[in-house]
């Protein structure tokens, strides 16, 4: 006998294990495919052997592409008012999954016998044809947090298994995909970089299905029959956003954090190559960032009702800054101990940015909501996309940026692994500056510009529940 599904007094299946679960795997199914993202620039200039300042020009290029594609996507998705059977936000996920099955082995093709301009063709034309599929599955993704339940310490379990979908995924990739692309030089083995993409795309298809089946959208925010569909003004929606302090004070803790992870990201691979010596472990070193997350995650919505997201987020930026200052001082050599002072630095930062990443997406759902209490309208699909546009911006500056630097200090892509030693000795200097960089701006993001304080919040929601009861 089938067992009777628990419902709500709203007639909707009880919240519970399944809702986060199901939440997480959407994230677990983006970052198969957003893994590999990471290694383009060493396989596109070390293995297909574009030169290192096009190659900065060109991430620059596709990425504010990516930028201006996010919200006009979003904008799409708020405008579609078509009737679907269970929920627009899950129909385009379910187009973008099945796309970035193949889309992002695109950005991959192992050609390096190719003309130089062709190779800048293929690139460009595999990234963008990636970022479309990934866009039309991430930003309705993003949006429908703040659908599955208005409760603001359920979004910001739904935030932390967000993230914990995320972590897994990099657990998974971080760790095993260093040990299988770099050879026992440290020079990466470009031609294995195709077929990885490819598994990775057909896993994470079948973890956005699992989501897609399994999602229960509690929120009801869809213009009935009989009701006057609001006309759509993009250009209003924009203002809307940036007159959202909200939303601009979570957006820009995204962008710092992004800025400092993509800049660092050349530096750091160029720093185990040619310091460390030892390419194969940097995922495993990696992976000590999700450390914190792994540790707030079980408590985080007693930590959310008892301090609150911003508190929370400034005081943990107070100890990342401390972190990347030690990174600086302390003797990090290339040997064995210096590894460890690196790891130790590392973990200090992981558990200052824990408390940030389990709930910096609920963050902007409860902006979404600002939205709809200071100007009686909601843009879930708008909020979210600019959100991911300027996130995709520091994303395209962020790994620009780090690769002009590290091209200043003496990187030469065409060496490889094999950088002299005070190349190798700028990138150990290097890495802690973009992160500290990243730090400063979060801890300035978080505690002046974000201004949902733990009281703020809970009047927000009394009055919308106030609000929507009067109809």
């Amino acid at each position: 006998m089938a067992k009777e599904k628990v419902l709500d007094a709203t007639g909707h299946r009880k919240y519970g294990w399944l809702d986060k679960f199901s939440y997480a795997a959407g994230d677990f199914g983006c970052n198969m495919s957003f893994a590999l993202k990471g290694y383009l620039t060493l396989f596109w200039t070390q293995f297909m052997g574009i030169d290192q300042m096009v190659m900065a020009g060109l991430l620059l290029l596709v990425q504010v592409w990516d930028a201006i594609n996010d919200p006009l996507i979003g904008a799409m998705v708020d405008a579609d008012k078509h009737k679907y059977k269970r929920n627009k936000f899950l129909a385009y996920i379910n187009v973008g999954g099945i796309g970035l099955t193949v889309a992002g082995a695109l950005c991959f093709l192992p050609f390096p016998q190719m003309n130089g301009i062709v190779k800048m063709i293929l690139f460009v034309a595999g990234y963008i044809i990636w970022d479309a599929f990934y866009t039309v599955a991430n930003v309705p993704y993003g949006s429908m947090l703040s659908l599955i339940t208005d409760d603001p310490a359920q979004r910001g379990e739904l935030s932390s298994f967000r993230s914990a979908g995320s972590m897994v995924a990099g657990v998974l990739t971080g760790i095993l995909v260093p040990m299988l692309v770099y050879d026992a030089s440290n020079n990466l083995m470009g031609d294995r970089m195709f077929w990885f993409a490819l598994i990775l795309g057909g896993i994470g298809l079948c973890f956005f299905q699992f989501m897609i089946r399994t999602t229960e959208i509690r929120v009801d925010t869809e213009v009935r029959a009989g009701e006057d569909i609001p006309k759509f003004n993009v250009l209003v929606a924009l203002k809307n956003f940036f007159r959202n302090r909200a939303a601009v004070g979570a957006t820009l803790a995204a962008v710092a954090t992004f800025i400092g992870m993509y800049g660092a990201q050349t530096a750091t691979q160029v720093l185990f190559q040619s310091y460390f010596k030892n390419a194969q472990i940097s995922g495993l070193v990696g992976m000590m960032s999700y450390l914190g997350m792994f540790l707030f995650m079980p408590f985080i919505k007693p930590l959310v009702n008892k301090v609150g997201k911003k508190e929370g987020c400034a005081v943990g930026c107070v100890v990342t800054c401390a972190a990347y200052i030690l990174m600086f001082v302390l003797p990090i050599t290339p040997d064995g101990a210096g590894l460890m002072w690196f790891v130790v630095c590392q973990i200090i930062a992981a558990v200052g940015n824990g408390f940030g990443t389990c709930v910096g997406y609920a963050m902007m759902a409860d902006a979404m909501d600002y939205e709809e209490w200071k100007f009686g309208e909601r843009n879930e699909g708008t909020t979210y996309a600019m959100h991911s546009f300027f996130r995709k911006l520091a994303q395209g500056v962020g790994p620009s940026l780090g690769l002009v630097l590290a091209t200043w200090v003496g990187y030469d892509a065409a060496l490889k692994a094999n950088q002299p030693a005070a190349v190798a000795l700028n990138m150990r200097y290097l890495t802690p500056a973009m992160y500290l960089f990243a730090a400063v701006l979060s801890l300035v993001s978080y505690g002046i510009i974000y201004n949902l304080d733990r009281k703020t919040l809970n009047q927000m929601k009394a009055d919308l529940e106030e609000r929507h009861a009067k109809g």
